[in-house]
């Protein structure tokens, strides 16, 4: 987040530092992240006991598009809501 500018190696850019997380979030959109780090020497982390921050929000559905899920989601014995979240998800990596 904060780094300081420290050269990964040779062939990649150093990376700025940042005075915001705002700022750093801003710089990352906009370049290629191959010209700043070899992920090829990335290490693979697992965070067994995190969770994503989420939101709650309103949106209006239609009562038998709500019943088809609930009915779906029992067949497959998982909550509903938790359902219609994987649908988002596999809904949006098509658009």
């Amino acid at each position: 987040m904060h780094g300081k500018e420290v050269a990964k190696d040779e062939e990649t850019k150093k990376i700025p530092h940042f005075k915001t997380e705002e700022e750093e979030d801003r710089f990352w959109q906009k370049v290629d992240s191959t010209e700043y780090v070899d992920w090829s020497k990335a290490e693979h982390w697992v965070f067994p006991n995190l969770k994503l921050s989420t939101q709650p929000i309103t949106i209006r559905l239609p009562k038998s598009l709500i019943n088809d899920f609930k009915i779906e989601a029992n067949k497959r014995d998982v909550p509903y809501q938790a359902l219609m979240k994987q649908a988002l998800y596999s809904g949006l990596a098509t658009l």
